[in-house]
C-alpha cells in the first residue's frame, strides 16, 4: 500500500498530506499501525529549519517521535513482539553503527543514532519519516511495550517528553532529600513536575513567567509556584534548590535560575539545542556554589521503558489535548505562542480523510 502522512516540503511551507512508501519489514523489524502521535516543540523547530548546523532540516520533513500503535507485522527473527501488541516508538529507530549494538545509552554514541525523522535511513540512505503518518517500520530493539493501564494517547508523550525529563532525574538520583525546581511548565515541564513528586523529592517548585498558570501548575502536584519576575520570591528561595531542570526550549538568561541553586546544586537543561544569550551565565556565581551546569538529551531505550512502567505504577500521566492532524499547522502556532495545556496529541485516525 501507499503510505500517507503530513510533511513540510520547505521551511516556509505548512505541513500538508504527503504520500510515500514505507520500506519492507526486515528480519528484525516491526511494522506498526500508528494510532496516536504526540506533538513536540522540536517538531516545530525541525519542520521550520530553526536548528541549523548538524540538525539542519532535510526536506521533505515528516515529524513525529511520540508514536503509539499496534503491531501489524513482524520479521522472521523478532522475538519480543507479536501481531496485535500495543507498542510505542520514541526518538530513535536504529543505532548509529552496527558496532553499537548492546551499548547502554544509544543516544550519546558516535556516530549518533538514527533518529525517527530527519535522519538517513541505514538501509536506503533516504530521509526517515516520523509518526505524523499511518505506519512505521522499526527494528524491534527500538520498540517499547505500552503498559496496559496507560491510555494510548497519554502514553505517546512519555516517549519523548517523559523520558527526556526522566533521564536527568535518574542520572542525578533525584528523590528524597532533594528540593527540585522545574522551569518551563509546558509539554515537558508538566510531566517533570509529576515525575519529581512521584520520585519522592521533598519539595517540588515550579518556575514560570506566566502568572495565569499558577492554579493549573499546583494541580499538577507542585508544592509551590515562583513567578520569575517576582524578585522577592527569588531572594527568599536563593540557595535552596538541589536540582533545577529547565525545559525552556529557547535561549534565556540562566543567571536568575543559578541564584536559586544550593551549594553543589545542578542546573540541567533539556529541550534547548541553541546557543545561550551572550552573558547568559555568570560563572562567578557558578563557582561560588560549585554548581553544575549541564544538559541532557532524550533518554535511552531502557530509560524509556522505565518511565513508561513508572508512569503506569504511579499514575504520572501527561495532560493531553487530542487534535485532528488537519489542525497541525495551527497547533504549531499555538505551541510557539505558549498556548499548550499541556501536550498535543494527534489522533492518526483523522488522517484517513486525506486519502484520495
Amino acid at each position: 500500500m501507499t503510505n500517507i502522512g503530513y510533511a513540510a516540503t520547505s521551511k516556509t511551507t505548512p505541513l500538508a498530506p504527503y504520500t510515500f512508501q514505507r520500506g519492507p519489514v526486515g528480519a528484525e523489524d516491526v511494522r506498526i499501525t500508528i494510532e496516536f502521535c504526540g506533538v513536540c516543540h522540536s517538531d516545530v523547530h525541525q519542520a521550520r529549519d530553526e536548528f541549523g548546523g548538524a540538525l539542519g532540516t532535510q526536506y521533505p520533513c515528516m515529524p513525529g517521535h511520540e508514536i503509539v500503535g499496534t503491531v501489524a507485522e513482524i520479521g522472521a527473527e523478532v522475538t519480543r513482539y507479536t501481531v496485535g501488541d500495543r507498542v510505542g516508538v520514541g526518538c530513535m529507530v536504529f543505532w548509529g553503527s552496527e558496532q553499537q549494538r548492546g551499548v547502554v545509552e544509544e543516544q550519546y554514541q558516535v556516530p549518533p543514532p538514527v533518529f525517527t525523522y530527519n535522519a538517513a535511513d541505514p538501509d536506503t540512505g533516504e530521509i526517515t519519516f516520523g509518526g505524523y503518518s499511518d505506519e512505521i517500520v522499526v527494528n524491534e530493539h527500538f520498540v517499547l511495550r505500552i503498559p496496559e493501564s496507560i491510555p494510548s494517547e497519554q502514553a505517546a508523550p512519555l516517549l519523548c517528553a517523559g523520558v527526556t525529563t526522566w533521564s536527568p532525574m535518574e542520572h542525578w538520583n533525584v528523590g528524597p532529600g532533594h528540593t527540585v525546581a522545574i522551569a518551563g511548565i509546558g509539554g515537558l515541564g508538566h510531566v517533570a513536575v509529576k515525575l519529581a513528586k512521584a520520585r519522592g523529592a521533598d519539595r517540588v517548585i515550579a518556575l514560570t513567567t506566566t502568572a495565569e498558570k499558577k492554579d493549573e501548575i499546583l494541580a499538577l502536584g507542585a508544592d509551590e509556584v515562583i513567578l520569575m519576575t517576582d524578585d522577592d520570591a527569588l531572594e527568599q528561595h536563593a540557595g535552596t534548590v538541589d536540582f533545577l531542570l529547565t525545559t525552556i526550549p529557547t535561549p534565556f538568561d540562566f543567571n536568575p535560575y543559578i541564584g536559586l541553586l544550593a551549594h553543589d546544586g545542578a542546573l540541567v537543561t533539556v529541550g534547548m539545542l541553541e546557543p545561550i544569550h551572550e552573558g547568559g551565565i555568570d560563572f562567578a556565581a557558578v563557582a561560588m556554589k560549585r554548581a553544575t551546569i549541564a544538559s541532557s538529551m532524550i533518554g535511552s531505550i531502557t530509560e524509556t521503558q522505565e518511565v513508561l512502567d513508572f508512569a503506569a505504577e504511579h499514575g504520572t500521566l501527561p495532560d493531553v489535548e487530542i487534535i485532528p492532524i488537519q489542525d497541525i499547522n495551527a497547533t504549531f502556532d499555538r505551541i510557539v505562542d505558549n498556548d499548550a495545556r499541556f501536550r498535543y496529541v494527534i489522533d492518526i485516525a483523522t488522517l484517513a480523510s486525506d486519502r484520495t
